[in-house]
Formats: structure tokens, sequence, C-alpha cells
């Protein structure tokens, strides 16, 4: 399909700097997810690399060609928006092959393309209905077809399961990554949903007021963040970030003493921390234990139990929260006591400019993918 070079691109509306600076390459048949919270620059950056918004400075480009000044229509590409924006008078297929209507494309090959189009997706039988017979689902896929009987060289994806209900936006994360895979075709995704960017992406962009905090795979992104918004973004529930003291430094990492009589030794590289330096603890709540054994001492405030797995809001001796997750059948009663333990292995140490402390060593499965 296509690759796509960003350098150095930013953004600016009269004096505010909305994209400050991003740099990223999207390779071939990749699957991108641009993740982050609201206002952090996503949309506006899919929007520049669609030609719906003036680039200010920097260098895109497609297949080695530079397309700064080059209009939408000619760079190849093809947008899905959060709002599906079908002709409500149309037919599926009269909405799916209406932009090749326009573009002056013969019937007999126009009606070849959305036939496969809807095979791809399944929407055969709902060829001769309008928009307002179908459902959510069934509308956002022919939103998703009109873009694939264009062949463009890259998908855009712009929130677009934001309008559909919980069942129905697990179903299309299921027929996206199905979708990706069958047309071998390079997308580019915006959600502020972690979630779906952990269970559809090749790779993930998180940004942050403007820039790229990290990039890197789903696993590398969860298990190793660079920094503690990264830390505090992936993941639901989200990590455990709690203050804490460095006691002591040697070869097996960094120890440390945090609220509620918490202490841990997290194997990681020092990085110039040393004794009595005021770090963050990471620990996700899957790293925390329920121990008869353990020295932490708590007690149950919440228990959401959610069937295979239930999570534990706990207040600790010095009313400090955590979250702890267990297995579905924990019998733990909310106001019942819990003693816990951490799993060592798994902390994480972020210094006082909040960056991450490099692991001492790391899972082969969770190394970062090839980003720039």
């Amino acid at each position: 399909m296509a690759t796509l070079a960003l350098r150095d691109l930013r953004k600016s509306y009269a004096n505010l700097e909305a994209i400050k600076g991003v740099t990223l390459d999207v390779e071939d048949r990749e699957f991108v997810v641009f993740v982050g919270p609201s206002g952090c620059g996503k949309s506006t950056l899919l929007r520049m690399i669609a030609g719906l918004e003036e680039i200010t400075g920097g260098d895109l480009t497609i297949d080695g060609k530079r397309v700064n000044d080059v209009g939408p229509a000619q760079r190849g590409l093809a947008m899905v928006f959060q709002s599906y924006a079908l002709y409500p008078h149309m037919t599926v297929a009269q909405n799916m092959g209406f932009a090749l209507k326009l573009a002056g494309v013969k019937t007999e090959e126009r009606n070849a393309k959305v036939a496969e189009a809807a095979r791809i997706l399944q929407l055969e039988p709902y060829l001769d209905r309008k928009p307002g017979q179908l459902s959510g689902g069934q509308r956002q896929r022919v939103a998703i077809g009109r873009s694939i009987v264009r062949n463009p060289k890259v998908f855009l994806f712009d929130e677009p399961l934001s309008n559909l209900d919980a069942a129905l936006r697990g179903q299309m994360r299921i027929e996206l990554a199905r979708l990706h895979e069958q047309l071998n075709a390079t997308m580019i995704y915006v959600t502020h949903d972690q979630v779906e960017a952990m269970t559809m992406a090749d790779k993930i962009v998180v940004l942050h007021a403007g820039r790229v905090e990290q990039v890197g795979s789903p696993l590398e992104l969860y298990h190793h963040p660079n920094n503690l918004f990264v830390a505090g973004f992936m993941g639901s529930p989200r990590m455990n970030l709690l203050p804490a003291t460095v006691t002591e430094v040697d070869q097996n990492g960094v120890s440390v003493a945090g609220p509620g009589g918490i202490t841990a030794t997290a194997p990681v590289e020092a990085n110039g921390i040393g004794r009595g330096t005021s770090v963050t603890l990471g620990v996700r709540p899957e790293h925390m234990l329920v121990d008869p054994n353990g020295t932490i001492n708590g007690h149950a405030l919440i228990a959401e139990r959610l069937g295979g797995l239930t999570l534990l809001h706990i207040e600790l001796q010095d009313k400090t929260m955590i979250v702890v997750q267990t297995d579905g059948a924990d019998a733990t009663r909310v106001h019942q006591p819990v003693r816990l333990s951490i799993a060592p292995a798994h902390c994480h140490i972020f210094g006082p400019d909040g960056l991450a402390a490099e692991h001492l060593q790391r899972n082969p499965l969770t190394m970062p993918v090839r980003a720039h």
C-alpha cells in the first residue's frame, strides 16, 4: 500500500501551537493508532495527514513524495469519520459507489467494486436498504466500504466507533482487525480509548499536549512506559502511582519505601537516582497481590466483580488508595481487612523528572517495534 513519514510536523492557530514537532514513520501495511486524552492533537494530526488541515511547519511524505501542498483528493487517502455521513436517500450500494460515480468510473466497474467491498464487509444482504434501515454497526461498515471501493493508499479512521454502544464497539474492533489483515492495508486510527489502541494496533503513538510521549507496540507501552504520563494513561485500570523514597541502590536494583508500609526492590538501573531521592513507584493492579502473609495492610472499600476478575479498591493504613486486580472468585468483602504483597519484578521507578528508570532485563516479547 504506502509508507508515510512525518518530520518535525507542526500546526499553529494564531499564537497557539497545537502540534509541536511530531516525527514518525508509518510502515507499509502497519496498523498505527494515535491515542491520547481529549485535546492532545491526535485528530488534528490525522487531518494534517489527510490534507484537511494546513501544515504550518515540517514535512509530510507519502511513498517518499512530499505532499504538504498536495490537495486531499490527490493524496490517495480515504478517511472514515466518527459521523457516518451517509446520504439518507441513497441505498447502501449507492452510498458506497457515489465517489466512484463522481469520478466518472464506468457503471460495470463501479458495481464490481461495490460488490467486492460488500463481500468483505458482509453487507451483501443490505445493498438495497437505506441507512435508516441499518444498525449503527452496519452504517459504520457502509462508511468503511465507501473508502474501500476507492482503493486508497492509506485508510484514516477518526474515532469511528465512538457512536456505538459497548457491545458493538467490541464487535467492530474485531471486524476492523480482520479487515486490516484481509486488505493488507496501511491504516492510521485515532481514538481516546486506550483499550481500542491496545487491542488493534501494531504500533501505538501516545500523544499529549501536541507532542509524542512514546511510540511502541502495545506490550512495550504497557510493560515499559517511558514516563509517568504513559504509565498512567495506558492500562485499564490504570497503574498505581505512589510517592516513594529510595532506601538503597545496589546490583539488584532500586529499593524504595512508600505509603502504607509499602517496600519494594525494583529491578531497574539507578541512572543517577541515589539514596533519599523522592521518586514514584509504579505497580500495575495485577501485580498487587492479596496475600495472607503480605506485609502491606489495608481494607477493601469497593469490590468491582466483573466475572473473570475482581477489582478491589483498597485503603491503606495512611489513607492511600490503591487498586488490586485479583481472581473473579476472590471472596474479599467490602470493609474486610486485607493483607497485600507486591510482585517486585514488575515494579517501575520514575525519577523526579517523571522519566522511567530502565529495567535491568526486558522480556523479548515486549521489546519496542521499529519506530522513530
